[in-house]
C-alpha cells in the first residue's frame, strides 16, 4: 500500500510549507508520497532514480494528477516546469525522473511540461548536507532557459523528492526573478 499523503488538503500551511517559509515566495507545497527512509516510498524513488524506471514516474504523475484534479487543481496552472539534472547525470541515467513524474502530471491536469530551468552547474549528492549545507550548494545553480516564456505565467514546480527544500527553492526563485506570476511546489515524495 502506497504512503499516500493528504498534502492536498491543506496545500498552504503544512509542514512541507513551513520547510519553504523564508527560502522562497511559494504558496502551496505538496507531496503525493511519505518519504520514510527504508519504506516503500524510498524503495519507489530507489526503483526509478537507479533501475531505469521512467514508466513509474510517469503512473506516480497519473496518480497523483487524478487526485489534484479531483480538487480542481488543474485550474491552478498554467505549465508543468521540472527541476532539471544536470545533462552528465541525465546522460547517464537516460532520463529525468521529475521530468517523467511532470508528463504524467501534465496528461493528468491537461498542462503543459515545459523545460524552463538549466542546470548549469553540476552538484554533489546532497543527502549528508545540512540545511544551511544544501542552499550554499544550490546557491547559482539554476538558470532561466533561454527560450522559456514565463512570464506572467502560474507554474508548477515538480521534482522527485522534497527534503529541506532547498533545490526547489532554488528553482523557484529563478522562475519568480523572471516574472513567473507565482509558483507551487509538488514532490512524489517528502520527508519529515
Amino acid at each position: 500500500m502506497l504512503p499516500v499523503t493528504s498534502y492536498h488538503l491543506r496545500p498552504i500551511d503544512n509542514d512541507l510549507s513551513d520547510k519553504v517559509k523564508g527560502l522562497s515566495d511559494v504558496k502551496m507545497v505538496m507531496a503525493y508520497l511519505k518519504f520514510t527512509k527504508g519504506g516503500d516510498s524510498q524503495k519507489l524513488l530507489h526503483q526509478l532514480k537507479y533501475r531505469n524506471k521512467p514508466q513509474l514516474a510517469q503512473e506516480l504523475g497519473l496518480l497523483y494528477g487524478t487526485i489534484l484534479k479531483d480538487h480542481e487543481f488543474h485550474k491552478c496552472w498554467d505549465l508543468i516546469v521540472p527541476v532539471p539534472l544536470h545533462p552528465m547525470k541525465q546522460l547517464r541515467r537516460g532520463y529525468n525522473q521529475s521530468e517523467q513524474f511532470g508528463i504524467g502530471l501534465g496528461d493528468s491536469l491537461s498542462l503543459e511540461v515545459k523545460k524552463a530551468l538549466i542546470r548549469g552547474k553540476f552538484t554533489e549528492t546532497q543527502t549528508q548536507k545540512s540545511r544551511i549545507q544544501r542552499m550554499d550548494n544550490m546557491d547559482e545553480v539554476f538558470q532561466i532557459s533561454p527560450n522559456a516564456t514565463i512570464a506572467n505565467k502560474s507554474i508548477l514546480l515538480v521534482d522527485d523528492v522534497m527534503t529541506t527544500g532547498a533545490t526547489l527553492c532554488a528553482c523557484a526563485n529563478v522562475l519568480l526573478a523572471n516574472e513567473a506570476k507565482n509558483v507551487d511546489l509538488v514532490t512524489i515524495a517528502a520527508g519529515g
